[in-house]
């Protein structure tokens, strides 16, 4: 991913940067795309066409604001977009033109700013969500064999800490400061492409996925890793995104690229419970008030809903061609995905990401 901007864009699919940004408010919201598949989808599920490069997202505590991370084209654009949606409708609230690309996203337990990784710049920004301007942002230093910068891609929020995960090999994680954006500390030896965080409440501990199917546990009292977990052993596998269920005590983590498989795994030994031979997964949440698991399968064109104690298959939404990334809305009761189109040989795409609502509950 820190080799070839092509290759880190491709990456940053499967895991899935003082501001020159320019702001647009809704008095001109981006162009609404027909929905043409409007009569295929379920009654209770939304499609919106929006713009391309989607990845993650985030939903204000308030949750009358949808911010997707856009990195835009990847062939002649320059820099990225962060929508702002209303998460009802999907139309669009306003937009935040960034001069960098944008794939990661998280925003403050205040909903005042979002954070997002500039992964093909090394960096992170910072983005005052009352007026769409980038207050701060951070490129860092790190350079591989070749001179290019690590690729920031995973973002996660923990108690005024931000942790940002380095697609690299060997991996870091940079412990951020929420406030000033300065680096704290580096959790180093990380070991090939930090590609998924994951903070457990129940354990006090930081996870951290690699390319090198390992999960990292790490004390962050001191930021040193306290055990590493390969729980397929001597199998190649490409580890990438956590979910956890605090009550049984279970891990459940993705990959979509060797193993093609999801692990479930015991929070506190790392031994593997199962292992769901559903095809590769990408995205995973967990939802602890309707006691569903949800995974975004990309090839398949599938986001699959799993019933949490049997692990058996619910539900299947058919959402081609490439389902993303995953948000729950905190009453559990809405499911937020991105969807990609695939990539052409020139890195171009034949038309816009979307972003789907599906309301759990009807």
């Amino acid at each position: 991913m820190t080799i070839k901007t092509p290759a880190l864009a491709l990456l940053a699919t499967l895991v899935l940067a003082g501001c020159s940004a320019q702001h647009t408010t809704s008095a001109q919201p981006a162009a609404e795309t027909p929905k043409t598949a409007a009569a295929q989808l379920p009654a209770n599920v939304q499609k919106r066409d929006l713009a391309s490069g989607l990845y993650e997202m985030a939903l204000s505590p308030q949750g009358d604001a949808l911010y997707v991370s856009s990195a835009e084209g990847f062939k002649d654009v320059q820099g990225g977009v962060v929508y702002k949606l209303d998460p009802a409708t999907l139309k669009t609230l306003g937009s935040t033109h960034t001069d960098l690309k944008n794939f990661g996203m998280t925003i403050s337990p205040d909903g005042k700013t979002v954070y997002v990784t500039n992964s093909l710049d090394g960096g992170i920004s910072a983005i005052d969500t009352s007026n769409g301007k980038v207050l701060a942002r951070t490129l860092f230093p790190e350079r591989n064999e070749k001179g290019l910068p690590y690729g920031a891609r995973e973002i996660l929020l923990h108690n005024g800490v931000l942790y940002v995960g380095a697609v690299a090999d060997p991996a870091l994680v940079w412990v951020v400061d929420a406030k000033t954006l300065k680096v704290k500390a580096r959790i180093k030896n990380a070991g090939k492409w930090v590609t998924g965080l994951h903070w457990s409440e129940q354990t006090q501990r930081l996870y951290v996925a690699n390319g090198g199917g390992e999960i990292l546990v790490v004390n962050p009292r001191n930021n040193r890793i306290e055990q590493r977990w390969k729980p397929l052993g001597d199998k190649p596998a490409l580890l990438l995104n956590i979910a956890e269920d605090s009550e049984t005590g279970r891990l459940f983590v993705t990959d979509n690229s060797k193993a093609k498989t999801t692990l479930v795994l015991d929070i506190h030994s790392g031994k593997v419970l199962k292992q769901l031979d559903l095809g590769g997964s990408l995205a995973v949440k967990f939802n602890p008030k309707r006691h569903e698991i949800y995974l975004t399968q990309r090839e398949a064109g599938k986001v699959l809903s799993l019933d949490a104690t049997s692990l058996a298959v619910k539900q299947s939404w058919d959402l081609p061609p490439n389902p993303n990334s995953l948000l729950l809305s905190a009453d559990g009761q809405t499911l937020f995905v991105t969807v990609k189109q695939a990539f052409n040989k020139d890195h171009s795409t034949n038309g816009p990401d979307s972003v789907v609502r599906i309301a759990l509950n009807q």
